[in-house]
């Protein structure tokens, strides 16, 4: 419209809260993620593990159930902090499948497009815009990694009483802590990838490739120099590392060989895991690099020579 015409006027409506204006990204993201009925069903599927993990809960204290099947609960599994291991690590597997199918085209569909422009224009930083990205990621892979596991653990606490919830509040720490450190880990790979590769299947096999290829050079590193320090580069190992530290399970003798020297002495060889304050210092490391690399790859705008 002209401006002589003197007709426009301000906004005057209500204005989005500054704190929230990032959740317009994962509201609009998510809708069409949900689009896809592929996707749909497998996120559904992704909720079996919980599922088996609450049958075997209410198998411990169903004496009828227990009857029927001529079982004993001793037989069961037990339900202690390495249970509630074994069903994160599982939920965990399958975070990092939706994560490969989400993940990708978040930022390279922006970048491709030419869009940052439109995002950064308006009163929304690049922080905010990272971290609504991010959040897409978050919010879908927290509603199968630590909140299920999380309600199960509330209940194992509902069927065995107060008692067993106070002295286990600290499973329910190491499921938050663990769960949430895994798929922020998951967040900012997928999204540094997503900043520097702007072809999803690209990106898909780049993000299977950082996480696989490290795991197998640190294997071979492991056998030849009869070490486990090379897990050091491993996120699959730091994560087991990490993820065993928080349920109390950890320990860093992770095997034993046996040298041979020139007088035929025969001699055993402990094998040590890195230490936890070096696992976690190297998790924070590669963290750091992401979101360097994330501050340099997002802006308005890109120089081409």
């Amino acid at each position: 419209m002209a401006v002589y015409e003197q007709i426009y006027k301000p906004y005057k409506g209500k204005l989005t809260p500054e704190w929230s204006r990032f959740l317009i990204i994962p509201r609009n993201t998510l809708r069409g993620v949900f689009n896809s009925k592929l996707f749909t069903a497998f996120y559904v599927i992704c909720f079996l593990p919980s599922l088996v993990e609450a049958v075997f809960i209410y198998l411990h204290h169903n004496v009828t159930a227990l009857a029927i099947m001529n079982l004993n609960a001793r037989q069961l599994i037990p339900i202690d902090g390495s249970f509630f291991q074994t069903f994160v690590v599982v939920q965990g597997a399958f975070a990092f499948v939706v994560a490969i199918l989400v993940g990708p085209p978040l930022v390279s569909r922006d970048l491709r497009n030419n869009a940052l422009p439109l995002y950064l224009c308006r009163p929304f930083s690049r922080t905010e815009y990272v971290i609504g990205k991010m959040s897409v990621l978050l919010i879908l892979l927290s509603w199968i990694t630590w909140v299920p596991q999380l309600l199960m653990f509330l209940f194992q606490s509902y069927l065995e009483g107060f008692a067993w919830l106070r002295s286990n509040l600290w499973i329910a720490s190491a499921i938050i802590i663990g769960g949430f450190v895994w798929i922020l880990l998951l967040a900012l790979l997928s999204q540094t990838i997503s900043a520097l590769v702007k072809w999803r299947i690209v990106a898909s096999g780049v993000m299977l490739g950082i996480v696989f290829i490290p795991s197998a050079f640190a294997g071979i590193v492991n056998l030849l120099f009869q070490t486990r320090w090379a897990n050091i580069i491993s996120l699959s190992a730091l994560m087991w590392n990490i993820t065993a530290g928080l349920f109390g399970t950890f320990d860093r003798v992770s095997g034993r060989i046996q040298i041979s020297d020139f007088n035929d002495t025969v001699r055993e060889v402990l094998l040590y895991e890195p230490p936890l304050w070096a696992s976690w210092a190297a998790l924070f490391i590669f963290c750091a690099v992401c979101l360097a690399i994330l501050h340099w790859k997002v802006k308005a705008y890109e120089v081409v020579r």
